[in-house]
């Protein structure tokens, strides 16, 4: 690989920085990344290396961690966020941003970050990162993917309660999701042709209008107009029934209607190795599939493997 990854720094005062030094020592010249922040949240003793581009990754990383010096307004207290380095962080991912985009670093990969220290610090105005980053991008439609070897899934409606589910699950929304999806498994995944099972909402997919009329009345109808288009589709299908190991093999990715529906298979089946992807950016991010962890920040014992997993997919990724 002749082009380094990106990582963002994310939250200085939970587990990124830590993870991070450990990433490096597992993947060391096999995968070159470049860490983006403030060099003083490292943790004590850390082996690190200032570099002045991202090239300099390549040949700095078989001996130190490469990092990109990002300077912060404040100190980085373990478990506990200043929202002085609110502009830092978002800084870091900008940084990032800007470098993969112009083709100096290969994909992006990002620690977790904290949504309220950013709102007290910076005015922070986006729900989560994903949004911040289709911003940067100027995307209005991005997809959420978590994604590892046993199994792929996306929900088509996210970060909101389970009662607003029906009515924010309107057909441009699930279609623009299937579009992204479908795209992305083949552009971004090497996969020909995209085989996606689709979750009912309701019990059974509900069960003929028994259990509820959204499956019949909202999902279908996008299924039909897509499958004209050449799109191999399955469902809707009752939830229950399509994350066994036989019913895994038939699909390469689940696309699902709510956040739960999607993220209790895959975290059940590979908690740690779970890798949060975001589709339709003109970019690959890639990110661990954890919060900041901030009550064993500092410790020494955070699991840097969904980190590990999302640096070698976004190098995988990018190699297509």
């Amino acid at each position: 690989m002749t082009r380094p990854i990106a990582l963002s720094c994310g939250e200085p005062a939970g587990i990124g920085p830590e993870i991070a030094i450990k990433a490096w020592d597992a993947l060391r010249d096999a995968l070159p990344f470049f860490w983006i922040g403030d060099p003083a949240h490292l943790p004590a003793g850390s082996a690190f290396e200032l570099i002045s581009t991202p090239t300099d990754a390549v040949h700095v990383s078989p001996s130190a961690m490469p990092v990109l010096a990002q300077p912060f307004a404040g100190s980085a207290q373990k478990g506990s966020a200043d929202s002085a380095n609110a502009q830092g962080v978002i800084d870091s991912i900008e940084t990032g941003v800007r470098l993969v985009k112009s083709g100096a670093a290969a994909a992006l990969c990002t620690a977790p970050i904290h949504k309220k220290a950013l709102q007290d610090g910076a005015a922070f105005a986006h729900p989560g990162h994903t949004e911040f980053l289709a911003a940067l991008d100027g995307k209005e439609n991005v997809v959420m993917m978590l994604a590892s070897e046993q199994l792929r899934v996306v929900p088509a409606t996210i970060h909101i309660p389970l009662k607003d589910v029906p009515s924010a699950l309107t057909p441009d929304r699930l279609e623009s999701t299937l579009r992204i999806t479908h795209a992305a498994l083949s552009a971004q995944f090497g996969i020909k042709k995209p085989v996606i099972a689709v979750a009912g909402l309701n019990p059974h997919a509900g069960e003929g209008g028994k259990m509820g009329f959204e499956d019949a009345d909202v999902i279908t109808p996008v299924l039909q107009k897509l499958r004209v288009e050449g799109f191999d589709l399955s469902g809707p299908l009752p939830a229950d029934t399509m994350f066994h190991a036989n019913a895994r093999a038939r699909y390469d990715a689940a696309v699902c209607m709510y956040h739960d529906q999607a993220l209790i298979p895959i975290k059940t089946l590979d908690f740690d190795k779970g890798v949060n992807v975001t589709l339709g950016l003109s970019f690959i991010r890639t990110s661990p599939d954890h919060g900041t962890a901030f009550d064993i920040a500092g410790k020494g014992i955070a699991n840097p493997t969904s980190l590990i997993e999302a640096l070698r997919m976004a190098a995988r990724m990018s190699a297509l």
